[in-house]
């Protein structure tokens, strides 16, 4: 089994700034793609930003220009830093990873229990 820790969410008036933190831990052969999505109440989980293991990038247009991905492949970690945020960029933020758990099995996708992110006066 594969589980993914994420930190950092709270509370953070508009044009402030967050750090989010995922690392991934259990059995892994290979940790590929990783990255970050946000749920709102009421809206389906949408895409935030993707990374691959060779650090190509993909974000949503929404948080082009203010919020980077990044990662540490020999920690399994990849990271999250939101600047300039938004009351819309207010959600609840998971975190994805899709694992190979040895050499022989196929990759399957996990994901953390999310942490909130709240923007707010």
């Amino acid at each position: 089994q594969v589980q993914l820790v994420e930190s950092g969410g709270g509370l953070v008036q508009p044009g402030g700034s967050l750090r989010l933190s995922c690392a991934a831990s259990g059995r892994i052969f290979r940790v590929n793609a990783m990255g970050w999505y946000h749920q709102s109440p009421g809206k389906q989980r949408e895409l935030v930003a993707t990374i691959t293991t060779t650090g190509r990038t993909n974000y949503a247009d929404s948080v082009k220009g203010r919020f980077t991905i990044s990662r540490d492949n020999a920690k399994n970690t990849v990271y999250l830093i939101m600047n300039t945020l938004k009351c819309e960029d207010t959600a609840v933020y998971y975190c994805h990873a899709a694992v190979r758990e040895t050499w022989a099995s196929n990759e399957r996708d996990y994901w953390g229990q999310g942490t909130q992110v709240t923007v707010s006066s």
